[in-house]
């Protein structure tokens, strides 16, 4: 890892807990974070882990966002609600079915909402206490520039990530200043989201996306990876963004300009 991004990480020795470690994006910030000597548990599914374990020195944790129990099962395994955490990323997320909203079904938009935002609002209730007792207190949520454009087809997902936007904001309201609250918002990366998602797809199918329309709007000429990601995360993570709190960071090639 570019020794540059790295020192744009929190302190050496710092916790950093990451949900949805297992992903693409994920196992990139995890690998960043290892190479930054920071101590770093993964939350994900049982699938994810499974399919993509995480390096030995990796705390691995299941967990099911969209649950409350299985949120609070697994807070309540990093130790008496007294430890701390120094970092907080959420990668959690999927998108269904390409629908229009007069076409879809209610419990497709459910499962969007729960799988995105719910997810987002249990992770943060469960991790908020844990960063009071750390010593950096930084939480970052990976949201998506379609929830501040919209975007055709993409409505539970779109307004799911556009109230993620929103919760950042109420999160740094709320817990300042001991506590910054920021979300990333990627545009496309080629990821197994793409395909269904890690967890919830055997990842090998077709992209769901016509990349080859979608790079006509982006001046940088290609689809994001994964550790494009990385930078703008520990960024946010550490003490360089020390005055940076309830923003969104659009991380998109230019293809999205607010």
């Amino acid at each position: 890892m570019n020794e540059n991004i790295l020192r744009l990480a929190p302190p050496p020795g710092s916790h950093v807990v990451i949900a949805g470690g297992c992903g693409g994006i994920g196992r990139a910030v995890v690998a960043a974070c290892l190479d930054a000597k920071l101590q770093v548990t993964v939350m994900d599914l049982p699938a994810s882990i499974q399919r993509h374990p995480p390096p030995p020195q990796v705390c691995a944790l299941e967990i099911d966002a969209s649950d409350e129990g299985s949120v609070q099962q697994a807070f309540a395994a990093l130790g008496e609600p007294s430890t701390g955490i120094d970092g907080f990323v959420n990668l959690c997320g999927f998108k269904l079915d390409t629908l229009g909203i007069a076409d879809t079904p209610v419990e497709i938009f459910d499962a969007g909402i729960a799988g995105n935002l719910r997810s987002a609002f249990l992770l943060s209730r469960a991790a908020v206490p844990r960063l009071r007792a750390g010593s950096i207190a930084s939480i970052v949520h990976v949201s998506s520039g379609l929830g501040s454009y919209g975007g055709n087809g993409y409505g539970p997902y779109a307004i799911a990530k556009g109230g993620i936007n929103t919760l950042v904001r109420i999160l740094a309201r709320e817990n300042g200043p001991w506590l910054r609250a920021n979300a990333v918002a990627p545009g496309l990366v080629d990821t197994a989201f793409t395909r269904g998602g890690t967890g919830r797809s055997d990842e090998n199918g077709a992209t769901t996306v016509d990349v080859a329309r979608y790079l006509q709007q982006i001046p940088a000429g290609r689809v994001a990876t994964p550790e494009d990601i990385v930078g703008p995360v520990l960024f946010l993570l550490g003490p360089a963004s020390r005055y940076v709190n309830g923003q969104v960071l659009h991380v998109n090639g230019g293809g999205y300009l607010p």
